[in-house]
């Protein structure tokens, strides 16, 4: 696992041990970031499910100004202030663990938003969609917004109020869907 191109292109990434986590493939987070890359420089970035933090790492490589990661694992969110310390992004991060809904109340009373929301719950525990509808529901998302879920292809998201498909990509057992406002374009 590395980053693939911006300030930290190449840097290899520090993963959690065991099968608790799923990183995403390099072909898959390339293809992500070609999608997005015109949509990173400045933005503040949120990273929910983070694992490694391989997503919101790869976004303040390509110019992201701010991410936030959150893993309820310690061991992931000490991998990814590991990682966040091997790339000296320290002033423009910070790391949480704790259950997703804790998170985002926490987000909310400290007044974050975020441009681009990264969502890579587990597959099975079906917490993508909860996640996106308490983002909306506290006001974390700024105007212009994009949410990337990943998620079983098997298993599409269902509809969330306020939001709509923007595009979706399948890449053998790994669906990616961008999410945006319902009145965006």
């Amino acid at each position: 696992m590395r980053i693939i191109a911006g300030t930290k292109r190449g840097a290899v990434l520090f993963a959690p041990k065991g099968m608790h986590t799923r990183p995403t493939l390099d072909r898959v987070k390339e293809s992500v970031f070609g999608i997005l890359q015109f949509e990173l420089e400045g933005k503040s970035v949120l990273d929910l499910f983070a694992g490694s933090g391989a997503l919101g790492l790869e976004a303040l490589s390509r110019g992201a100004r701010f991410a936030a990661f959150n893993d309820s694992a310690r061991e992931s969110a000490a991998i990814v202030r590991k990682n966040i310390e091997k790339l000296r992004f320290e002033e423009l991060s910070s790391v949480y663990a704790l259950d997703f809904s804790a998170f985002l109340k926490r987000a909310a009373l400290d007044g974050l938003r975020f441009d681009i929301a990264f969502l890579d719950p587990p597959y099975g525990a079906q917490l993508a969609e909860p996640a996106m509808e308490e983002m909306l529901r506290l006001g974390l998302l700024n105007d212009g917004f994009v949410i990337v879920a990943e998620h079983s292809p098997h298993k599409p998201l269902n509809p969330v109020a306020g939001l709509r498909l923007r595009d979706s990509r399948r890449y053998g057992e790994v669906a990616v869907s961008f999410l945006i406002g319902e009145d965006d374009r």
